[in-house]
């Protein structure tokens, strides 16, 4: 529990700073309140956010915000592990056990894992920041009359953000045309540095160093095999319903042409899994397009990574164990090789705690706050807890109760499922018998 609560400590230091007068636009103190929502919203790579972060915060509290979102992405692992190293703590062995089995390799080569992890984190993002200053200032102004050192600060934020699937952005709505980036889903160039940057920090350092040092699918752990065959169909699938439902959508992309209709669609398939960009107003969203939102949400990206949600890897785990099910296979394989009873337990409990959780904070959103739409109620929620950020539009008429409700949930969802399993690591107990066996009725 060490490692949570650094990051606890880490979120009561980013609100102390967001409070204090020279973290707003205006003179005096930021409601409390305010600062502790956008410091877990931050932290946790979720994106929600009462107060436009464009307008409501000085360059001081936009950079406060980054330093959550940047330290957040990390991870409750690597963030966590990092921090020790930095602050010249000793890792105890139980944390290093922790460390070793959600990123896996050996114990002696951990603390070579986490600056490897983040100084490759670091050149990503730089490298995107560096890409989109000439897309903001260079080739072409994001808005005219901006400066360069405005532009290179717009571009490092959403870098930063996209890598980490922060979800905050910062553009002027009021320049750009839209909420996040709705007003420049023509901007091809942009979607796609901003997309990159997202997919490649919801996969992680782990699958990405699999992919560099294999660079043969056949060759890839089955890790790595799992996140990048479920994130494709996951995209493309997503990406394919989004397609279809916008051309009897009039309400967000039905006048839209078809070359800005597809790349919304790949896009927000893309960013919903966990990023909280979207390319569309979802407070104007049919029903549908919510429903296929929140499935994306849920899953989330892959373990070990910027992303939130249920995970990539569990998700198809328990898909895997459906089919071999459904199949009347008794174990469950993948890729010519078979995933240990262990792990498809694991997953499964992870995925239904979570539902089972999702459950308890919708009775109680809905009880504090019942005002507000149900189906609006339940897409905050679920965006909350898949720690994404897209919201339909009633983040800020969220009363008390509710953002602290919504602020214990973005905390639960960036650390709930990883805590779970690793609480569940270590305490298999050897079985000195079996018991007889004897069917239950199912179904």
């Amino acid at each position: 529990m060490g490692l949570v609560y650094w990051f606890l400590a880490l979120i009561g230091i980013g609100t102390v700073l967001l409070w204090l007068p020279p973290s707003g636009a205006t003179e005096g103190f930021t409601p409390l309140l305010t600062a502790l929502f956008t410091a877990t919203s931050a932290a946790t790579n979720t994106g929600l956010v009462t107060q436009d972060a464009s307008t409501y915060w000085s360059f001081f509290g936009q950079a406060v915000i980054l330093g959550l979102i940047f330290t957040g992405g990390l991870g409750l692992l690597t963030g966590a592990g990092f921090l020790l190293l930095v602050a010249g703590q000793r890792i105890g062995l139980q944390n290093l056990l922790v460390l070793r089995e959600g990123m896996g390799g050996e114990l002696g080569s951990l603390r070579r894992l986490l600056i490897s992890f983040v100084v490759v984190s670091i050149v990503l993002q730089l490298s995107g920041a560096a890409v989109l200053f000439v897309r903001f200032y260079v080739s072409d102004m994001l808005w005219p009359g901006i400066s360069a050192p405005e532009a290179a600060w717009m571009a490092v934020f959403h870098s930063v953000s996209a890598f980490n699937n922060g979800g905050i952005d910062i553009f002027r709505n009021d320049l750009v045309g839209g909420d996040s980036v709705s007003g420049l889903r023509t901007d091809y160039i942009l979607l796609g540095v901003l997309a990159s940057l997202i997919v490649l920090g919801g996969f992680g350092y782990l699958v990405l160093h699999d992919i560099g040092s294999a660079r043969r699918f056949n060759r890839l752990q089955l890790n790595t095999k799992v996140v990048l065959v479920g994130s494709v169909a996951l995209v493309l699938g997503g990406a394919g319903v989004f397609l279809a439902q916008s051309w009897r959508d009039p309400g967000t992309l039905g006048p839209a042409g078809t070359g800005e209709k597809v790349a919304a669609a790949l896009f927000d398939s893309i960013a919903a899994r966990t990023a909280g960009y979207n390319a569309i107003d979802y407070s104007q969203a049919p029903g549908d397009r919510l429903v296929s939102a929140e499935m994306l949400m849920l899953v989330g990206g892959a373990s070990a990574s910027a992303a939130g949600g249920l995970k990539v890897n569990t998700t198809m785990v328990v898909a895997l164990a459906v089919f071999a099910a459904v199949r009347g296979r008794r174990h469950v394989t993948a890729f010519k090789r078979e995933i240990p009873d262990v792990t498809v337990l694991r997953a499964m409990v992870v995925v239904v705690t979570s539902f089972m959780l999702l459950g308890v904070f919708l009775l109680a959103l809905t009880r504090v706050q019942g005002d507000l739409p149900f189906r609006a109620m339940l897409f905050e929620l679920v965006s909350a807890f898949g720690t994404v950020g897209l919201s339909a539009g009633i983040t800020p008429q969220l009363n008390t109760a509710a953002q602290l409700i919504i602020i214990s949930v973005m905390f639960l969802g960036k650390f709930g499922p990883l805590t779970l399993m690793l609480f569940m690591v270590g305490r298999e107990e050897p079985e000195k018998f079996r018991p007889a066996e004897e069917a239950v009725r199912i179904g």
